[in-house]
């Protein structure tokens, strides 16, 4: 295990306005965003007792799985991983059947997840970590330290990027350096704006879930 800390005071990073390009929702039955995750062509998005799928083109609602979502949510290719009860679970998008599950770190401060390169990233809320895993078992193989509470997470075009908030501070969307956990890009959303799940969609978007309403955020990353 590698515990990477003392790399992420931001004082020095620059904080530049978060670009918002288009909302989606609020919809029917979904009372919060837990959760954020992206197959390609749809955004799914953890909604408490469901995980949903909307069309970024049109935002309809499109296909939904019954699943527990109570946190970040993740898909590799071929399965998704769904934080619940402290564990994570993985998922089969045919059948929505948990076809296996292990124990997340934190348990339940777990909060954001991401899928990279064979390992999953957990962001630990109030334990204002981010820790890699092994996705088949959840041993621990990174650990970075942030000064902020830690959000959703994902990686954007090798970039490391988590939201921020619940802190008392403003919401953030901050690149990191994935070895040394170094702030290096510090993007400020606007006021009274939550950030409950983090998604790249492979180009120049991050979807961000938007908690306790309801809605979803695309965001500009700025290159």
């Amino acid at each position: 295990m590698s515990d990477l800390s003392g790399e992420t005071k931001s004082a020095a990073s620059p904080v530049e306005p978060a670009e918002i390009v288009r909302e989606y929702g609020p919809y029917p039955g979904a009372d919060r965003v837990n959760g954020v995750t992206y197959d390609g062509e749809r955004i799914w998005f953890a909604a408490g007792d469901k995980l949903r799928a909307l069309d970024p083109k049109t935002g309809a609602e499109v296909r939904a799985i019954d699943v527990v979502c109570e946190a970040g949510t993740a898909f590799d290719g071929a399965y998704f991983y769904q934080i619940a009860g402290g564990r994570i679970h993985r998922v089969d998008p045919v059948s929505g059947r948990v076809v296996s599950s292990f124990d997340a770190p934190g348990k339940t401060d777990a909060a954001g997840l991401t899928w990279a390169e064979g390992t999953l990233w957990v962001a630990q809320h109030r334990g204002r970590k981010i820790i890699q895993i092994d996705a088949s078992n959840g041993a621990i193989l990174r650990t970075l330290e942030s000064d902020r509470f830690v959000t959703g997470v994902t990686f954007a075009e090798g970039e490391l990027w988590h939201g921020t908030g619940d802190d008392g501070q403003p919401t953030e969307l901050r690149q990191i350096d994935a070895e040394t956990g170094r702030v290096r890009m510090r993007l400020a959303m606007p006021a009274g704006t939550a950030v409950s799940g983090v998604e790249s969609n492979g180009a120049e978007l991050l979807f961000c879930g938007g908690a306790r309403s309801g809605r979803l955020r695309a965001v500009r990353r700025p290159k």
